[in-house]
């Protein structure tokens, strides 16, 4: 079977399983509106679902987040959260992914699967500690020079949601 085949049937066999997306993008507590706003533009251009995890460093009102996210708003899957506890409450978690300087592999090293969830930390602090030790062979690193502190939040989402992608042969998307 072609790639392209196989991405169609693997497109075909999510929605049968009623997942309308193959990945979710899961922000805890961001602080910039303008970095929400372009990974809502990234969502909105690869069918992801957007998961924002309370408290957030601004309101969902906020011009700067409706102007990085320009007219994508509509169309998204966007779920909220009030804690990260309410978030993990019933994932399963083979299907968490968490990004974080602090990985010990890169994020090539990682099989994702259909229906992963993606954590992305806070600008400033990223994830919390507790979250990473309590699943630590999940965390994952973009591999960066040494020294500097990391990529920008927005930028980082899309680097390893397309590489999530590439590996399911870039399934929905032309």
């Amino acid at each position: 079977m072609a790639a392209g085949e196989e991405a169609a049937a693997e497109v075909a066999g999510f929605a049968e399983k009623g997942m309308t997306e193959l990945f979710n993008i899961v922000l805890v507590e961001p602080e910039i509106p303008a970095n929400t706003g372009n990974i809502a533009r990234t969502c909105a251009v690869t069918g992801c679902s957007l998961h924002l995890v309370e408290p957030l460093g601004f309101s969902l009102d906020d011009k700067y987040l409706k102007r990085a996210g320009l007219d994508y708003w509509p169309l998204l899957d966007v779920h909220r959260y009030n804690n990260l506890a309410e978030f993990l409450q019933g994932k399963d978690s083979q299907f968490l992914f968490l990004a974080t300087t602090k990985g010990g592999k890169s994020y090539t090293e990682v099989n994702y699967p259909q229906g992963a969830f993606l954590l992305f930390g806070k600008e400033t602090q990223g994830l919390p500690e507790s979250v990473r030790c309590a699943y630590p062979r999940q965390c994952f690193r973009i591999p960066m020079r040494k020294g500097i502190r990391s990529l920008n939040l927005s930028n980082s989402v899309a680097v390893i949601v397309y590489e999530a992608f590439r590996q399911h042969h870039f399934a929905g998307l032309i």
